[in-house]
């Protein structure tokens, strides 16, 4: 008898729960984790049942960021997800863990921790080094159908920053499925999964509200936007994400190789 592949997510977030839909449709048994138990999920501290499902599941993600500097599933499950008996293992990581590029493209192969994620890359590093075969997607700027340009602008939310030369890599939620489920058949290792087309933030919120029949936000500095920590945090950082290993190795090529494919998709999942 051939048993269903089992699918265990560890933070089933935006994208890591696209994937689990996506899964599902193919016929996939896939199990969640999360804080609080439900139907399909598991909760995170139910250790014992979380172990069980560990050793029980043929493939493993995780998708959980750092929490106060340490990545919460290694320090609890690190042990039981390096000796269990899977043939797959993925961690969704972040092109963060390059720090600033000045603009510049990289590569699996450029340094990382030089940046504001110093905990991300050292729990990229630490996912792997944890067993043999494991599969690092780092993640780019993520958006798709209800979190997008679209959002922020209907919302109010959206800002235009005069920053010359400010340049950021994307990536659809649909590309990251897509990128995860053709490394089950490719070579493990570190993977950037990023759109085609690297372009200024700018550009793509007056393309949004080209669409919506708005006029885009005045254009500030970053002083007068009086953006979050966060978000100051996101424009401190400047580089292009190349995507060629993903394109190589695993035979991956984004479906939305633009914002602009993208934003139109989104639109059209979105809007009535």
């Amino acid at each position: 008898m051939i048993l269903r592949p089992h699918m265990l997510i560890l933070g089933l977030g935006y994208s890591a729960g696209h994937l689990a839909d996506r899964l599902r449709a193919d016929g996939w048994r896939v199990t969640g984790v999360r804080r609080a138990a439900g139907p399909g999920v598991i909760a995170f501290d139910d250790e014992a049942v979380v172990r069980a499902a560990i050793a029980g599941a043929s493939h493993i993600l995780s998708s959980v960021p750092p929490v106060d500097g340490v990545d919460p599933v290694l320090a609890r499950y690190g042990d039981a997800i390096a000796a269990a008996p899977v043939s797959w293992v993925g961690y969704l990581s972040s092109t963060g863990v390059y720090g600033d590029a000045k603009g510049a493209w990289v590569d699996e192969g450029s340094a990382t921790g030089t940046g504001r994620r110093a905990a991300r890359a050292v729990a990229d590093a630490a996912w792997g080094a944890l067993r043999d075969r494991v599969y690092r997607f780092r993640l780019p700027g993520i958006y798709g159908p209800g979190r997008s340009a679209l959002e922020r602008v209907r919302e109010g939310r959206a800002h235009r920053i005069d920053l010359p030369g400010q340049i950021f890599s994307r990536i659809h939620v649909d590309d990251i499925v897509g990128g995860v489920i053709a490394s089950f058949d490719g070579p493990p290792g570190a993977y950037n999964l990023a759109d085609d087309l690297p372009c200024p933030q700018n550009r793509v919120i007056e393309d949004a509200c080209t669409m919506l029949g708005v006029e885009p936000p005045p254009l500030l500095t970053l002083e007068q936007a009086q953006l979050s920590a966060m978000a100051l945090g996101f424009y401190a950082e400047n580089r292009r994400v190349a995507n060629g290993r993903a394109k190589r190795l695993l035979g991956w090529s984004p479906r939305f190789p633009t914002w602009r494919e993208g934003l139109v998709d989104c639109f059209a999942r979105t809007v009535l």
